[in-house]
């Protein structure tokens, strides 16, 4: 997969070289191509942002250098090109793997006020929020939709059945897990998961997954 972002902070994204995505890099499992909008700003001053037509606090990000920077990266009219905005669909697990279905995805990253409208409306196939929150800028929104992303793309993952058990993947959040050793601090593993009946396993791991959802998201539980 090929994914360029476009933002006014490209050290934002210095942080994906390290950890799982930073090896999916290395092993062109994915192409994460970072891209600087003020580079294409036609401003003396490589201004990207100006005050808003009708009044309003705040300034807007004008749309010549977005546009101008979207169009020129190669194959710009098939990738899905995604704004990352507060007003957008809310991110939910169900997305991820649509998302993985495209070979290109471009994702620009808003500032300010936001962009102007007539990018929007020209080359934006989709609006999208991490969540009913607003933040200074689209470049962590971003990274969070790029480490979802990966962990579905074949080889990222050490364990590909991982991403199977996880929380959402299901519709509820995930089971309790434990590791060595089987007591800590007075506190011992559940006896069935050291069993060694598989069938007792699972049931325990279903229950528990539906009381913890109940009890955390029970809006999750009434869908």
């Amino acid at each position: 997969m090929r994914i360029d972002v476009l933002t006014l902070f490209p050290e934002m994204f210095d942080s994906l070289r390290a950890s799982l995505i930073g090896k999916a890099i290395n092993k062109n499992l994915i192409d994460i191509n970072i891209i600087n909008i003020r580079d294409y700003s036609k401003d003396k001053h490589k201004k990207c942002d100006d005050y808003t037509f009708g009044g309003g606090n705040g300034m807007l990000m004008t749309p010549q250098p977005i546009y101008d920077a979207i169009t020129s990266i190669e194959g710009y009219e098939k990738a899905h090109k995604i704004y990352l905005s507060p007003r957008g669909k809310v991110f939910k697990q169900n997305m991820v793997s649509s998302l993985t279905n495209f070979d290109h995805l471009i994702l620009l990253c808003g500032h300010y006020e936001g962009v102007d409208q007539r990018v929007i409306d020209l080359l934006i196939d989709e609006e999208i929020s991490i969540g009913d929150f607003v933040l200074t800028g689209g470049e962590l929104p971003a990274m969070v939709i790029i480490d979802c992303i990966s962990r579905y793309i074949p080889g990222v993952l050490g364990n590909s059945e991982s991403v199977v058990d996880e929380s959402f993947s299901d519709g509820l959040l995930e089971y309790p897990q434990y590791t060595r050793p089987s007591e800590f601090m007075g506190l011992k593993v559940p006896e069935v998961l050291i069993s060694g009946d598989h069938e007792k396993v699972r049931k325990w791991r279903e229950e528990e997954a539906k009381k913890i959802t109940k009890q955390r998201r029970p809006d999750i539980m009434k869908n």
